[in-house]
């Protein structure tokens, strides 16, 4: 009987395998994670987001880590005995005959059943003990709490343990790519309860190593304590519609007395009496329907070269309005009206004198609302 012969495989195909495996590893360990960054400093490159400022982000991180070490050790091994037994057992010239074949290895099956099952078991433990040890620290007397509203497309801050004088608690809510600035206590428990207001969304600040789904009518809760004060970037991590990317807000983290100070004088600014319209200054009416909608009135027309107020009705019950005109600065940027008007509210915005011309004008938080308004001479 005549022995089977070996297939030929080209020396080629092996160092094209080895490369790709090299490009591979160097590929995965010179990504980066893209994150919105208020400070204009750009990110290193790293497979973490750079450096993690809350307790509970550290201990992710050190789970990460232990997870990523072991990943790597398991793939050296392996795809080292594959380097080594497709070098080692190459044919080679005057190889016609196949060798010898070994079936089963009982120590062997037993080994690499064995290891497998103890380092998940113990990969296990640890996500465990994480998750146990983040959730036994949750503090049932927070130092401060935030309600964050996802909508399409910005985010709403409220905080309700700061109430103004009409019993409604200071909050703030992001206009087109202005996202809402959200200011903590360093070295303090904050909770944060997330929600949303139509579609999913997600919470997520990537110094913190966390991120959260907002969910319409459910509340997810969770808690930090943030390490080092800063400004953070955050963005929604959920896709959510067409204005998904204009879904930024920041976080500044500052010294206890320094958000005693900052929460005051947002109590303060909310108290305060808006500053009355120009005497004889036109005013404009403009109702919000909704996001499909848009505004009841497509043309607007307004006096030139003199300021006139917008009196705004948001009649839509579900998300906040306002009214952008494009180019109506004196430096040729669009003013906006803030802050947002609420589901339901009104607000009267004063705007800026405008020269003769046809401007349009836009919800800045929803920019398929549009219209245009037309300044007489």
């Amino acid at each position: 009987m005549r022995a089977q012969s070996l297939p030929s495989r080209p020396r080629r195909i092996l160092y094209a395998l080895g490369t790709a495996v090299l490009g591979l590893i160097v590929l995965a360990c010179s990504s980066s994670v893209p994150n919105h960054n208020p400070t204009g400093d750009t990110n290193s490159p790293s497979f973490l987001p750079g450096p993690v400022v809350t307790t509970q982000g550290q201990a992710a991180v050190n789970l990460y880590l232990l997870t990523f070490v072991i990943a790597v050790i398991v793939f050296v091994i392996v795809e080292g005995l594959l380097l080594l037994i497709a070098i080692r057992f190459r044919r080679k010239p005057g190889d016609d005959v196949l060798p010898t074949q070994t079936h089963g290895n009982n120590r062997l099956e037993v080994l690499w059943t064995l290891i497998p099952a103890i380092t998940v078991t113990l990969l296990f433990a640890a996500v465990l003990l994480t998750l146990t040890n983040e959730t036994e620290v949750e503090s049932s007397n927070p130092a401060v709490v935030v309600d964050v509203t996802g909508f399409q497309w910005q985010w709403t801050f409220p905080y309700p343990q700061y109430v103004a004088a009409d019993g409604k608690p200071v909050s703030f809510t992001g206009a087109g790519t202005q996202g809402p600035e959200m200011v903590l206590p360093i070295k303090e428990d904050v909770q944060i309860r997330v929600t949303g207001q139509d579609v999913i969304h997600s919470f997520y600040v990537p110094q913190f190593f966390y991120k959260k789904d907002a969910i319409p009518g459910r509340i997810n809760t969770f808690q930090i304590n943030i390490t080092d004060p800063g400004t953070y970037g955050g963005q929604c991590a959920e896709f959510c519609g067409l204005g998904h990317d204009s879904m930024y807000f920041t976080v500044r983290a500052v010294t206890p007395d320094e958000f005693t100070q900052w929460a005051q004088d947002a109590v303060n600014t909310a108290n305060a009496t808006p500053p009355p319209a120009p005497s004889g200054a036109a005013a404009i009416d403009l109702t919000a329907v909704s996001i499909t909608d848009g505004f009841k009135e497509k043309t607007l027309t307004a006096p030139a070269d003199a300021p006139f107020t917008i009196n705004f009705q948001n009649a839509d019950p579900a998300a906040p309005h306002n009214i952008a005109i494009k180019g109506a600065n004196p430096d040729g940027s669009d003013w906006i009206g803030l802050p947002p008007t609420a589901a339901g509210q009104t607000s009267t915005y004063a705007a800026p004198p405008l020269k003769p011309d046809t401007y349009p004008f836009f919800c800045a938080i929803h920019p398929n609302m549009t219209g245009t308004i037309t300044v007489g001479s």
